[in-house]
């Protein structure tokens, strides 16, 4: 198994502000209005998967062109017909509207995701919470790109995406925001995905073969072995280490 020490070189190694010109996390940084970044990172999550090449072009349109760079504006003031045949990969038109929709009840009638997420946390469910949220909304005619963007925690999947947001959200360094403060970076997951999947059981930090949500459980323990107060600094050394060496 790999040791505390060699994982604490990899985390200086790639924890620096390089990591974000490649990442989806560059779209929170380019924001300095908190509400702005918040919404700029949740809309990012949702289509972080499948090539980075490409999603990070689709959401480039997206908050350059369509919102234009204003994501809060974008939200309060949305209408079905601004972002005309918008679409990537699993997620239509259809799926994209709902969720904007969704997005524009929840600013106007709360303090918005921060809000949601918190509640979330104080019944002691956050990622229920938040997706019972969006599915009870939902319009009619969102099809599978909705659900795959937003997926059930309830079928035991990793909860990749959500992890991953709310450890920008949550953790403070030279990558993540850290403007959230109801959560302490030690109750925070590990982002699992298949690089993440495949170093981990490498280095002899996990055991389980499915990368599902147990398996998270799983590895962000071991990794509380190793900094009980922010196991998922580990992220930055496994993902990147996973993609450089593929």
């Amino acid at each position: 198994m790999i040791t505390k020490t060699e994982l604490d070189k990899l985390v200086d190694k790639y924890e620096n502000k390089d990591f974000i010109k490649d990442d989806p996390i560059q779209f929170i940084h380019r924001y300095k209005n908190k509400k702005d970044a918040e919404l700029a990172g949740f809309i990012a999550s949702l289509l972080a998967y499948g090539s980075r090449k490409q999603f990070i072009k689709k959401l480039d349109n997206l908050f350059i062109n369509i919102a234009q760079n204003e994501p809060v504006n974008f939200i309060e003031n949305f209408q079905p017909e601004i972002i005309g045949d918008f679409n990537y990969r699993f997620g239509k038109p259809n799926d994209f509207i709902s969720i904007f929709k969704i997005l524009k009840e929840l600013y106007s009638t709360s303090n918005g995701l921060e809000e949601l997420f918190n509640y979330g946390k104080n019944q002691g469910k956050i990622f229920e919470t938040v997706v019972d949220y969006f599915y009870a909304r939902a319009d009619e005619n969102v099809g599978h790109g909705f659900y795959h963007m937003i997926p059930n925690p309830h079928n035991g999947g990793a909860m990749k995406r959500m992890c991953m947001y709310l450890r920008w959200m949550v953790r403070k360094g030279p990558v993540d925001l850290g403007i959230w403060d109801f959560i302490k970076s030690s109750e925070l997951y590990i982002p699992l995905d298949v690089h993440v999947g495949r170093v981990s059981r490498q280095m002899g930090l996990l055991t389980r073969n499915a990368n599902d949500f147990k398996a998270v459980v799983e590895l962000t323990n071991k990794l509380k072995e190793f900094c009980p107060e922010d196991p998922v600094k580990y992220d930055f050394a496994m993902f990147a280490y996973g993609v450089n060496e593929k």
